[in-house]
């Protein structure tokens, strides 16, 4: 089915080039974390560092940009704020400096390592491997998703166990070299979690030039750290820095998380009941803890809700890390369910946890060894607050709160050995429209604006807002280990799953005078269960913390059609789109009968579509300027109050002339050529520079390809 113009083929495939050119630009150039690659086709979002673990600011400027679920309302979803990896090793000689070290360690993160001669390298190998290209996404003949800017992939694979994976290998002073693959999955129930399959062998390589200095590794320990945050977009910025949000700053370092650990124990009566969410769990998670410094009672505080506008709650999620395998030895690559052996929580203010360091920082390396092999606290975190019934922000010594450990070990590696640990991790909690729901009606109860039915998650009614609300938070973790339990389902599986039709290759969505047109390829008809297609639209905003995505349009099997005319739109606003493939449900093995959808982040659009007016043939005198003047006090009334733009629009205007925007003076600030045929053209007040511009009087000329011209003059006030 033919849906471009054979032009707007080669404009978009040259558009694609640019912009990817763009993107590999932008990732060489992000700095102290060297290059980064992001995983953005399912619900969780977040990058990935050529150092083999992202440290804190991934050398970016915004702070928590990682781990955002759910990513479809922007990277301000985010529950991390670093993350470490460390190597450790006893009596390690280094041969470039002719000296043995008691205890040597190695890391990359949970800083940005500020020496030159880094233990951890730039990786040998970073590659993104996809099952398939994402598709063809385009809004009115111009590239349409951030997929051409976030998922450029250096390698196809149909044979890949998921739909994307990062690859990553690195060498480091001690001579270990660690390779990670990162699964990432799109089907509805596997999106919210990545696959950490990492393999650790003694290459002896010590640096990316290829010099060897080989030996046994002693006493070696394999070593994660999480720094969880989950303030998400109650601290999230704006471009210019100003604060949007309604969080404490210090939640955004992660001061008020609350950190747990599971599976320590694999004798324990919930490890070996399969009717137990903890059945063969080894984990830890975390959630926001209710701030001393918000201005609510701590009990309301619960997943940090907006009580200033809507209740919406920035940390209803939980977020963990579950463990699937880890070898017993080199020798032997059956699960050891001891591992992990240590399962820790340290001061992220410590130097164990905060400073970068070289490989010769002998006082440090040992007391990072220590951290590494130390074994499994006495009580969890969750347990001494709870137990001091101290608020988790004022818990412990340190501003920036606790960062939660994982240690593997001690292996011995021998030259040629290698170990084998899986990791998966992810975020779980309250779907957004539930969040919404559970949130406002907190709120009203909370001002004394309203009294609605409060149905508590057992079916039960209270009108005790604050347990109403806590109740429904609490059930994050549940969706948790639930979510790890799926994990270890998709494991054990070797991850053959269930999976819904392909997306359609390509999506294109047309502006019209009367309509918006919306066409897309037949490539998924022939997939195994396939039942037709569902598209949601947002209206105003995009990948955003406002955003609100509604169905408008869905066809089965028996009516199904590849083109679509969406007349609901209104005159003013930007629209956005996503198509969804879906099955007859008869595959799902976690809910059946419900539909497996293709993941929306394939067709997301990320330019907007509006409605234009049919053009008028006879005179240039219907040519009007809306509104008239333009107040931006009055922005609310114009074009809605979801709309971010300061915008004018021309009405009237034929099927083809030329705009031109002068000041009084007879400055040229603004031109676009108007060929569409419709009869409107929006202008958002920017001059042809990007520059916003100030109160005045400024004229519109408008010009026919015959040379008929008119004349309009608008007041603009600020």
């Amino acid at each position: 089915m033919k849906i471009l113009k054979n032009t707007s083929w080669l404009f978009l495939l040259l558009t694609l080039i640019v912009m990817s050119g763009v993107q590999n630009a932008h990732a060489q150039a992000i700095g102290a974390s060297g290059e980064l690659k992001w995983l953005r086709v399912s619900s969780l979002h977040t990058y990935f560092s050529e150092q083999g673990s992202e440290s804190e600011t991934g050398g970016t400027e915004r702070r928590n940009v990682t781990v955002n679920w759910p990513g479809e309302y922007g990277i301000s979803q985010s529950t991390m704020r670093a993350k470490g990896m460390f190597l450790g090793s006893k009596d390690y000689y280094d041969a470039k400096i002719d000296r043995t070290f008691p205890y040597y360690v190695v890391n990359a993160g949970p800083k940005p390592n500020e020496y030159p001669q880094r233990p951890v390298f730039d990786a040998v190998e970073f590659k993104l491997v996809g099952k398939l290209d994402h598709p063809l996404v385009s809004v009115d003949d111009e590239l349409a998703t951030i997929n051409t800017l976030y998922d450029v992939l250096d390698d196809l694979d149909e044979n890949l166990i998921a739909d994307r994976m990062i690859l990553v290998t690195n060498h480091s002073a001690m001579g270990a070299t660690v390779t990670k693959k990162v699964y990432a999955f799109t089907q509805q129930y596997h999106n919210n979690y990545y696959v950490y399959d990492y393999v650790i062998k003694n290459t002896g390589i010590i640096d990316n030039e290829g010099t060897v200095n080989q030996q046994t590794l002693k006493d070696f320990w394999f070593c994660l750290s999480y720094r969880y945050a989950l303030s998400g977009e109650s601290v999230r910025d704006d471009a210019g820095g100003n604060r949007l949000g309604w969080g404490i700053d210090n939640s955004s370092w992660g001061r008020n998380v609350v950190n747990d650990v599971v599976g320590t124990n694999p004798s324990a009566p919930d490890f070996n009941d399969p009717n137990s969410l903890l059945y063969m769990l080894r984990a830890n998670f975390a959630w926001y803890g209710p701030h001393s410094q918000r201005p609510l009672n701590i009990e309301d505080d619960w997943g940090c809700p907006n009580q200033d506008e809507d209740g919406l709650m920035a940390a209803a999620k939980f977020v963990g890390h579950t463990v699937l395998h880890a070898d017993k030895s080199s020798q032997d690559p059956s699960d050891d369910l001891t591992q992990p052996r240590t399962t820790q929580y340290i001061d992220t203010d410590s130097d164990v946890a905060q400073r970068a360091s070289s490989q010769y920082d002998e006082p440090l390396m040992a007391r990072r060894y220590q951290m590494m092999s130390q074994g499994h606290a006495a009580k969890s975190q969750a347990q001494e607050i709870a137990e001091s019934g101290t608020p988790a922000n004022e818990w412990g010594p340190g501003i920036g709160g606790t960062t939660s450990v994982q240690g593997f070990g001690p292996y011995t590696l021998e030259p040629g050995d290698s170990i084998h640990i899986i990791i998966a991790g992810g975020v779980a909690g309250l779907s957004r429209e539930k969040n919404r729901e559970v949130g406002g009606s907190w709120l009203r109860y909370y001002n004394g604006t309203g009294t609605p039915e409060l149905i508590m998650p057992d079916g039960s009614r209270t009108t005790d807002h604050t347990a109403y609300k806590k109740a429904w938070v609490l059930t994050c973790k549940d969706s948790m280990l639930q979510t790890f339990q799926r994990i270890h389902r998709n494991y054990n599986s070797d991850y053959i799953t269930p999976q819904p039709p392909d997306p359609p290759n390509t999506f294109t969505v047309h502006s019209g005078g009367d309509r918006i047109r919306l066409s897309w390829a037949d490539n998924a008809v022939d997939d195994p269960g396939f039942d037709g297609y569902v598209i949601y639209r947002s209206e105003s905003t995009v990948i955003d913390p406002l955003t609100v995505y509604k169905k408008i349009f869905e066809c089965d099997q028996s009516n199904v059609v590849h083109a679509w005319d969406d007349t609901t739109a209104a005159r003013g606003f930007n629209y956005y789109y996503y198509i969804q493939s879906k099955d007859d449900g008869s595959t799902n093995d976690i809910k059946p009968g419900t539909p497996l959808l293709s993941s929306l982040f394939w067709t997301l659009t990320s330019v907007p579509a509006f409605l234009r007016r049919p053009a008028v043939e006879d005179s240039l005198e219907a040519i009007r300027v809306v509104p008239n003047p333009y107040d931006i006090r009055s922005r609310v009334f114009q074009f809605g109050e979801k709309s971010h733009y300061d915008r004018i629009a021309f009405y009237g205007l034929p099927p083809e002339c030329t705009v031109k925007i002068f000041t009084e003076r007879g400055d040229l600030i603004w031109e676009k050529v108007h060929d569409d045929g419709s009869g409107d053209e929006l202008w958002d007040s920017l001059t042809s520079s990007g520059q916003i511009v100030v109160s005045g009087i400024y004229i519109a000329y408008f010009e026919t390809p015959t040379g008929e011209a008119v004349y309009r003059k608008f007041v603009i006030i600020r």
